[in-house]
């Protein structure tokens, strides 16, 4: 058996880990192993990246969503939710706003809304790459089939986030009724065939999940080579049947951030609103566990409190300006800079079409 120190230092030197040797690092890393694992990830990410943390500029357009998931403020069965959609010139609006401030990289993120069908997804990032040709757009809309996604890539978007949200189908099953757990790893598969900078990611401190979960998460993680992973703690929303159950901790995901940073040294890894809730200073724990990107909120202030995925969430008052600036201080705080840029990840390149 290694010693943790040694086991960590394996994993900084070959980017791998087997089964048995990640389990046994999250069984038995304590509060030095930690900071010694976080020191290794930082160190990796600046060999890769330097100091820019990239800031991407948020805009949750829809609350409307089809799906039942148990865990989601925002699931179709929950009548307490308050429901707003985003027109195509409200959307372009945000994004003018953040292209003001600096912003070369717009995440259009809503629930599974049949309202926008392909026509309309396809015209509006076709004109936001209009309008700001040389800004990156992602997309975050959820599970759709291959003729979609294409469609999607050939308007112009680059990124597609995709959390996988647990790689045990037992564990997926319990969290989303009528979905299939194959469909949606093959959603991912199908993203990274087309071109896009796939993003995958999962919750932490789920109800009954456990460290072998985790164990498949990132040997999962490890065969998709995703370029971007967003992990996050659980956190409970009282209209849900998971109202009652503890929230994930900071310490896990950031112990899990500082994993994936190793296992994929190349990997856009964000510090995310999830942790910045639970914690209040738990985005900065998360950059220097070796993450490199976050993403302030450019939508109407008038909608952001609506699209409550969780409770608590942080930043729903302030308007576009403040959250660039907050950010800022944020990640100053911990040495590192703010990066305004487009921020790909190195190994990607847009397939010619």
């Amino acid at each position: 058996m290694l010693e943790l120190r040694n086991l960590i230092d394996k994993l900084y030197e070959e980017n791998y880990l087997n089964k048995d040797e990640l389990l046994e690092l999250l069984s038995r890393i304590d509060d030095a192993g930690r900071d010694y694992l976080m020191e290794k990830a930082c160190m990796t990410r600046d060999r890769y990246y330097g100091k820019k943390v990239f800031m991407r500029g948020l805009v949750e357009f829809t609350s409307y969503c089809k799906r039942r998931c148990i865990y989601c403020g925002i699931n179709a069965c929950n009548r307490n939710a308050q429901r707003y959609r985003l027109s195509m010139e409200q959307i372009l609006a945000c994004c003018k706003k953040g292209h003001e401030l600096g912003y070369r990289t717009f995440v259009l993120q809503g629930g599974e809304d049949s309202f926008y069908t392909d026509e309309i997804i396809v015209k509006i990032v076709a004109a936001i790459k209009k309008e700001f040709p040389s800004c990156a757009v992602t997309l975050s809309i959820g599970e759709k089939d291959y003729g979609s996604y294409k469609r999607y890539y050939d308007a112009g978007a680059e990124r597609y986030l995709l959390r996988h949200e647990t790689a045990s189908k037992k564990l997926y099953d319990s969290l989303h009724p009528g979905m299939s757990f194959e469909n949606r790893i093959e959603c991912l598969w199908n993203l990274k065939e087309i071109g896009y900078q796939v993003g995958a990611g999962f919750m932490v401190g789920l109800p009954n999940q456990t460290l072998k979960d985790f164990v498949e998460d990132l040997c999962f993680l490890k065969k998709l080579k995703p370029h971007m992973v967003g992990i996050g703690p659980f956190i409970p929303h009282k209209d849900t049947v998971l109202a009652s159950k503890k929230a994930g901790t900071v310490k896990m995901t950031v112990t899990l951030l500082a994993i994936i940073r190793l296992l994929l040294p190349e990997v856009l890894l964000p510090a995310t609103t999830a942790l910045g809730t639970v914690d209040p200073m738990g985005r900065e724990k998360g950059l220097r566990a070796g993450a490199n990107v976050v993403m302030p909120n450019l939508s109407p202030v008038g909608v952001r409190k609506k699209y409550a995925l969780y409770d608590g969430k942080v930043c729903t008052g302030e308007e576009a300006a403040e959250c660039r600036s907050c950010i800022d201080r944020r990640i100053v705080s911990v040495g590192l800079i703010p990066d305004m840029s487009r921020g790909d990840n190195i190994l990607w390149e847009r397939k010619i079409q």
